[in-house]
């Protein structure tokens, strides 16, 4: 299987947030933005492995700014690493000015898909070689919040969590 780039995976989803997925502050409800999330991340996944996918776990989710109604809210997904059967998603939401056209970052997020075949069977999928310096930074920190989820929901044993080691003991 041969390896490919985040961008072939990398996924834009536009929209704008219209009355009936806001709260009483007129601000987008966090379900409803963590749905468009999981889209965008559900197409990028699929576009890596050309497989089925399926949400494993949302490992971070961080809602840094309220999203008024209105607003135009740009959703960008893209695998930051590829392991043997899951792949982490990285997301960035941002919400742009319509009269100035700036975008101002609003949320990021992270998500773990697997691939799996017709029967629901977790299948392999090609590995990711990053390419920019934030393809290769978000790669390189991946296997350590992978670890560090696993150590937290008992799966893995602290003592094994490598990658997590090396930052406390150099």
């Amino acid at each position: 299987m041969e390896a490919k780039s985040p961008a072939g995976s990398r996924t834009t989803m536009t929209d704008m947030v219209l009355p009936s997925e806001t709260n009483a502050l007129q601000n987008l409800f966090g379900g409803e933005l963590l749905a468009r999330m999981d889209r965008a991340a559900s197409i990028a996944a699929g576009r890596h492995s050309r497989r089925i996918t399926v949400t494993a776990s949302v490992n971070h989710v961080a809602f840094n700014l309220a999203i008024p109604l209105g607003s135009v809210v740009t959703v960008e997904a893209v695998v930051s690493r590829a392991y043997t059967t899951s792949m982490e998603v990285y997301i960035d939401v941002w919400i742009e000015d319509r009269y100035n056209g700036k975008r101002t970052k609003a949320n990021e997020a992270i998500y773990t898909f697997v691939a799996v075949d017709e029967t629901g069977k977790p299948t392999e999928v090609p590995q990711l070689i990053p390419e920019t310096p934030l393809e290769i930074t978000r790669f390189e920190g991946a296997l350590r919040r992978k670890q560090l989820s696993l150590v937290l929901a008992g799966k893995m044993k602290p003592d094994n969590a490598t990658e997590l080691k090396a930052l406390f003991t150099k």
